[in-house]
This record gives C-alpha cells, sequence and structure tokens, in this order.
C-alpha cells in the first residue's frame, strides 16, 4: 500500500503530472459512468418528466456537493503541504482536525438541505408536475450528506500523499454497484427516481469504506485519539483554505441555479434536452477535473519541499497538457454527441426531436469552449495548491456575474438558443481573473531562489 504514496517533489513535471491525473481520469469515468446510466434509467425508463425533474433539482444538489468538496480540498492543500515538508506529525493531526470539522459540517448542512430544498425549487419557477419528483430526489440525496462528505476527505487524504489509483479502485467498485442498485431499483422494484437517488447514496457509501480500508493500512497515517482535538493550530488554516473554495462552488451553484430558472421557462421538453447535455458536461470536465487535483497535488507538496522553480515548471506543463486534452474531447463530442444524446431522450418521436435538437447545440457549443475551462481548472489549482483561496474565491464570483448575466440577456436578445453561451461566458470571466491571479501570486509567493 505504501508503494502507492509517491512524492511529486522530484522527477519530471509533465510525467509526474499527468501520471497522477491519469487513474484519477479513469477514476472520474467510472464515476460519471452511473451518473450518466442514472440518467439513462430515468430518462429511458421514466420517461421526459422524470428526466426533467432530475434535471430542475442538479444545480441545487450540485451547491451541497460542491460545499463539500470545497471544504474538503481545501483540506488536503494542507495535507499535501505537510507531507511534502516530511511533517508527519503534523500531517496526522491535520487530518484528524479535517475529520472532525468535516463531520460537524455535513450534520449542519444536512438540516440546511432539507430546510431549503422547497423553497428553493419554488423559488427557481420549477413547474408542478415535477416539482415532486425533484424535491424527493433532493430530500434523499441531502440526507446521504455525511457519507458523501466521507468519501470526498478520505479520496482527498489519499490524493494528497500521490496515491491516485485507490480512488479509481474505489471509484470502480461504486459504479458497478450503482448500476447494478439503479437497474434493480428503479425497473425492478419500481421505486421511481427514489431508487435512482438511493442507488447513488450506496454507491458512495461503498466508495468510501473501500478509500477508509485503504486509510487504514498506512503506517504513516496510525492516528491516535489526540489527532482528533481541534487545535487552533489546524483549524483555523483548515477553514481559511476550506472555507473560500466552499462558498467558490456555492457561488457558481447559485448562478447554475439561475440559470436553471430561466431554463425551466421554456417547456419540459427543453429542460429534457438541456438536462441530457448537463449530464455530459462532468465528461467533458472529467480531463480538467484530474488535472487539477493532480495540479493541487503537485503544487502542494512542491511548495512544502520549497521546490518553488518545480512549481512554475508543472504549471506551463500542467496548461499544454490540459488544453490539448480539451481539444481531443472536443472533437470526440462534435463526432459521436448525437449518438450519445440518444441513450438519455425518450418519448414521441417529436418530443425526440425537439430534445435532441436542443440538447446537441448546446453540447457543440460547450465543446467549441473546452479550451477555455480547462485552462480555468489548472490555473485555478495552482493558486489553490499555493494557498490562496481567495482568488480563485474572486474568480467564482466572476462566473456568477457572467453567467446570470448572459443567461438572463442573452434569450431575450437572440431567443431560447441564448441560455447555451451562459457557460462559456462564466468560464471565460473566470480566466480572467485566474491568469492575472496567477502572475500576482506568482511574483509575491513563488519568488525564484535567491542564488537565481
Amino acid at each position: 500500500m505504501a508503494a502507492r504514496i509517491q512524492s511529486m517533489t522530484q522527477g519530471n513535471p509533465s510525467k509526474l503530472i499527468f501520471t497522477f491525473a491519469l487513474p484519477l481520469m479513469a477514476g472520474n469515468v467510472f464515476q460519471q459512468l452511473y451518473t450518466v446510466v442514472d440518467t439513462m434509467v430515468v430518462g429511458k425508463y421514466l420517461g421526459v418528466n422524470a428526466l426533467a425533474a432530475l434535471g430542475a433539482a442538479d444545480w441545487l444538489n450540485w451547491m451541497m456537493l460542491g460545499i463539500v468538496q470545497g471544504f474538503t480540498q481545501g483540506f488536503a492543500i494542507l495535507m499535501a503541504r505537510e507531507f511534502g515538508a516530511g511533517e508527519y506529525g503534523r500531517l496526522r493531526n491535520v487530518i484528524g482536525s479535517s475529520a472532525v470539522l468535516s463531520a460537524l459540517f455535513s450534520l449542519l448542512l444536512v438540516g440546511v438541505g432539507q430546510g431549503v430544498a422547497r423553497p428553493v425549487m419554488i423559488l427557481l419557477q420549477t413547474p408542478k408536475d415535477i416539482l415532486p419528483d425533484a424535491l424527493l430526489y433532493l430530500r434523499i440525496m441531502f440526507l446521504g450528506t455525511p457519507v458523501v462528505m466521507a468519501y470526498n476527505l478520505l479520496a482527498c487524504i489519499l490524493r494528497s500523499l500521490g496515491d491516485g489509483r485507490t480512488p479509481l479502485e474505489a471509484m470502480a467498485v461504486a459504479s458497478a454497484a450503482n448500476i447494478a442498485l439503479d437497474l434493480l431499483f428503479v425497473m425492478v422494484f419500481h421505486w421511481g427516481i427514489a431508487g435512482a437517488a438511493a442507488a447513488t447514496l450506496i454507491a458512495q457509501l461503498v466508495s468510501g469504506l473501500f478509500c477508509l480500508y485503504h486509510v487504514g493500512r498506512l503506517e504513516l497515517l496510525r492516528l491516535e485519539r489526540s489527532s482528533f482535538r481541534l487545535r487552533a493550530g489546524e483549524a483555523l488554516p483548515l477553514l481559511a483554505l476550506g472555507a473560500p473554495m466552499a462558498f467558490q462552488n456555492c457561488i457558481i451553484a447559485i448562478g447554475g441555479m439561475i440559470v436553471q430558472s430561466v431554463v425551466n421557462g421554456f417547456g419540459v421538453v427543453f429542460i429534457a434536452g438541456f438536462t441530457a447535455t448537463n449530464k455530459l458536461y462532468g465528461v467533458l470536465e472529467i480531463a480538467a477535473t484530474s488535472y487539477g487535483y493532480a495540479m493541487i497535488t503537485y503544487v502542494g507538496q512542491n511548495l512544502g519541499a520549497r521546490q518553488h522553480l518545480r512549481i512554475r515548471r508543472g504549471t506551463r506543463a500542467g496548461l499544454i497538457i490540459a488544453t490539448g486534452t480539451s481539444v481531443v474531447i472536443a472533437a470526440v463530442m462534435l463526432l459521436f454527441g448525437r449518438i450519445i444524446l440518444s441513450g438519455f431522450i425518450s418519448g414521441t418521436p417529436q418530443e425526440v426531436e425537439q430534445a435532441m435538437s436542443v440538447a446537441y447545440f448546446y453540447l457543440a457549443i460547450m465543446s467549441l469552449s473546452l479550451p477555455v475551462l480547462y485552462v480555468l481548472h489548472v490555473v485555478r489549482s495552482v493558486i489553490q495548491g499555493i494557498g490562496n483561496t481567495t482568488l480563485p474565491m474572486v474568480s467564482g464570483v466572476a462566473e456568477f456575474v457572467m453567467r446570470t448575466s448572459a443567461a438572463l440577456y442573452l434569450p431575450a436578445v437572440v431567443g431560447e438558443a441564448g441560455i447555451f453561451f451562459a457557460e462559456p461566458a462564466a468560464w471565460l470571466g473566470a480566466d480572467l481573473i485566474l491568469v492575472a491571479s496567477y502572475f500576482f501570486v506568482s511574483r509575491r509567493t513563488l519568488r525564484e531562489e535567491a542564488e537565481l
């Protein structure tokens, strides 16, 4: 097990980043696979209305997940730094404090989620015929927040130590469980959209237990009871890193919900087509997210080891690899997008034709804009890995402004198709902030060694 731990403070940056990101990509493929299967089972077996309900719940569900991931990814920055510096005692204390904070936040989020679900869905003008299913899905997912938090924290611990293989295996096991449970709960037990939600949560539990088993096997991480005490020396830096990332994801999700409220006014068939492509968003972003995790770990470890020049070299390498990958993914989606989307949509021939037209147009626009998204993930993760999570949070505000402005004004000018440009506009707005922020942080934090 110890062989899976990897120091990223020595060796070729391009090779290290790519080989670390590769299993994360594969793991994300499995994660997206069970998201896609959820959507296909719901769309094909339960119909357009159920698919629209899933889409209407998407952004509020993503906001909760984004808050969870923001906190745990922020915690992982400090873990990677302590590991890179060889401060293993402090690393254990950081992990213990992260576990306590994660438990507290997950319980708080359960209560908040249950309280805001209905008011927010009504505020978003969710159509009455899909509101009950959307609410049912959200309530079940929110009850499972502690499970989602536990998996994300454990996966972040492993990634901060350079282990990308174990999260991959966890996602493979979870994906198989989710697909089997989807078919069982929805198609055999006829539990409807509640079955899809239950299958997802049980799959997350399986992946969390898998990661817990492997974390427990690491001698380096033998935690004692004292490790779980909240000390200001660990808790305050963890909150300083995690809270801005959680807020950033929250702001981005609120922008997404505003977009969804506009989409909800275009009718159920339009919502279904829009949802079909949104479910592929994760597929489009698979490699970007993986490169982001790789850059946070790479930068955090090298910062702890005071290898500042390697951070610069790694940033250049990450940008080259990421943009090249985005071009390949865009080409695949443009060529085979209609075939892929056909697996999500059912209904009358007229409904299918209308939903497919919406879905493919939206997919084409997002695919052509992918290089902008991939630059966003790499540069944002580098800045976060350095330990500055405030400037990426500002970029999240820029995303919010661009996304909501485009969603509210473009449809009035060019019609329904204007909503498709909200995401690319948000990515571009974030990039403008992030690229300037990188040079600012680079000058202040990553000064070259005195002899150079």
